[in-house]
């Protein structure tokens, strides 16, 4: 649950905040999402019994379709360039028709190229060592925690994979604090 209330009460804070990032009223979005797309999987877990099934279905579609859309936003809310932004958006549209199109495994790899610009975009913003944390516990961890479930069965490793999440949402929200002392 954690995974999902933390990241919309971010959402929530952030509508009157971080008015010295370029498209500020994007970040609440991002952050709504990210929630939603933890809901959405949970509504896919109650479908098989809290038990991790690689699988395809509405629910993981919409799972993946809001983490795009989450990363998407907070990842364009730094840039300025339209170019960029607009790439970055095509991207997500890219990665939530793949999943439908093709399978789970292209969305991904999509979802892998929206996460190497926000990684380059914030980074380059915000040059915060805070920021560490995201590609650590967003990326690696989950990444390694799911590998493990997959490979494994154990449902203990799905145990890890929210508050993973969940940390690297607080990292976001962290950064963009910290970014607002630096910026005023």
């Amino acid at each position: 649950m954690q995974a999902a209330i933390i990241p919309i009460l971010l959402g929530i804070r952030s509508f009157t905040k971080f008015k010295h990032i370029s498209k500020h009223k994007l970040i609440p979005f991002g952050f709504i999402f990210l929630g939603l797309a933890s809901i959405a999987e949970m509504i896919d877990h109650t479908q098989t019994s809290w038990i991790y099934v690689d699988h395809s279905s509405l629910f993981n579609w919409l799972f993946y379709s809001f983490l795009s859309l989450g990363l998407t936003c907070l990842s364009i809310s730094v840039i300025k360039n339209k170019f960029i932004q607009t790439t970055n958006f095509c991207i997500s549209l890219c990665s939530i028709i793949s999943y439908i199109l093709f399978n789970k495994t292209i969305a991904l790899l999509f979802q892998i190229i929206i996460s190497i610009f926000l990684i380059i975009n914030w980074q380059r913003v915000f040059k915060d060592w805070l920021f560490i944390l995201y590609p650590i516990f967003g990326i690696f961890f989950t990444t390694f925690f799911g590998t493990n479930l997959s490979i494994s069965g154990n449902q203990f490793w799905h145990i890890l994979i929210g508050p993973s999440g969940t940390i690297s949402v607080l990292t976001f929200y962290l950064v963009l604090k910290r970014s607002d002392k630096k910026f005023t």
